[in-house]
C-alpha cells in the first residue's frame, strides 16, 4: 500500500472513554496500536474510575508504549459525568489533525487509519464515515443482514436521509480540526445518542466523505449500552431528528417515525431470541 508524503505531517487523535471494560478494552487498544501507519497517533483513554481490572490493563500499556516515538499514549482516570463529558475532556487535550472516538468494546480494522488518511487528507471534505461490521463478545461477525442493510443505505447519502434513520456507525467517523471551529463539543446532556446529535450538527455545515471500505467493528452483546438500552436509544434518536428536522424536513421526520417503530420491533425480537 502506497503512502502519501503528506501523512508525515499528520496526527490522529483517538479517544476511548472507558468504564469497567476489562473484558474488551485490551482488544480495543491493540486494534489501535497495531495499525499499519506512516503518521503519528495520539491515543487518549479517559477512564471513569473503573472498579474492575481496566486500570491495571491501561497501566500496562502505559509502560509498554513509554518512549514510543510514533504513539503518544495518555491515560486519564477521573470521575466524569458519563461518556459525553469524558469525550469533551479529551477534545480539550487533543493536538490532532484528524480525530475520532472509539468505544472501549469496539475495534478498528487493521488498515483503518491508513484508509482514512489516504481518503480524507486529500479531500476538501471535513469529515468521513465508512462501513462497519457487527461482532459478538468473541469477535465473531454477527447480524450480517443489518450490515448489508446499512451498506445499501450508505450508497446514497443526504442530510435528509440521516434525519430519516441513523445509518452511520460512530466508530467509522473521523473529522478534521476545522469541524471544531463550527461545532465545538459534544452535548453533555446526551448520553445514548450524543454521536447522532453531533453528526446532525456537523452535517448542517459540512457534507461528509463516504469511504466504501470497512473501517471498524461494532461489538454487540445483551448487556452493552446498545443492547440493554436500545428502546431509550431509538426514542432519543427520534427526539433529536425532530429537533433538527424543524419545519424543513417534515417528510424525513414522518419516515423516521415509521423507521422508529420498525427498528424497535426488530430489536425486541432479536433481544428475545438473544441474537
Amino acid at each position: 500500500m502506497l503512502f502519501n508524503f503528506y501523512m508525515f505531517l499528520m496526527k490522529f487523535s483517538i479517544v476511548t472513554p472507558s468504564y469497567n471494560q476489562d473484558e474488551f478494552v485490551e482488544r480495543t487498544i491493540e486494534s489501535v496500536i497495531s495499525q499499519k501507519w506512516n503518521f503519528d497517533i495520539e491515543y487518549i483513554i479517559m477512564d471513569g474510575w473503573s472498579k474492575d481490572n481496566t486500570v491495571e490493563i491501561l497501566k500496562s500499556y502505559e509502560n509498554k508504549l513509554k518512549g514510543n516515538d510514533r504513539i503518544t499514549f495518555i491515560r486519564k482516570s477521573e470521575k466524569d459525568n458519563w461518556q459525553s463529558d469524558a469525550i469533551n475532556k479529551w477534545l480539550k487535550l487533543a493536538t490532532w489533525d484528524i480525530l475520532t472516538f472509539l468505544n472501549s468494546d469496539d475495534t478498528l480494522e487493521p488498515w483503518a487509519l491508513q484508509i482514512i488518511a489516504n481518503n480524507l487528507q486529500k479531500s476538501d471534505k471535513k469529515w468521513s464515515y465508512g462501513k462497519c461490521r457487527i461482532i459478538d463478545k468473541k469477535d465473531k461477525e454477527i447480524r450480517k443482514w443489518i450490515t448489508m442493510y446499512k451498506n445499501i443505505l450508505w450508497r446514497k447519502f443526504t442530510y435528509s436521509k440521516l434525519l430519516t434513520e441513523n445509518f452511520i456507525s460512530q466508530m467509522t467517523v473521523f473529522w478534521k480540526r476545522e469541524v471544531m471551529e463550527k461545532c465545538w463539543y459534544f452535548d453533555e446532556n446526551e448520553h445514548l445518542c450524543m454521536d447522532y446529535e453531533y453528526r446532525l450538527r456537523i452535517w448542517e455545515h459540512f457534507e461528509p466523505l463516504y469511504i466504501p471500505e470497512y473501517i471498524a467493528d461494532f461489538r454487540f452483546y445483551q448487556t452493552s449500552k446498545s443492547g440493554a438500552h436500545f428502546d431509550k436509544q431509538f426514542k432519543d434518536e427520534l427526539r433529536l431528528a425532530k429537533k433538527y428536522a424543524r419545519w424543513k424536513y417534515k417528510w424525513s421526520l414522518f419516515l423516521h417515525e415509521i423507521n422508529h417503530h420498525k427498528v424497535i420491533f426488530a430489536y425486541k425480537i432479536l433481544h428475545l431470541l438473544k441474537i
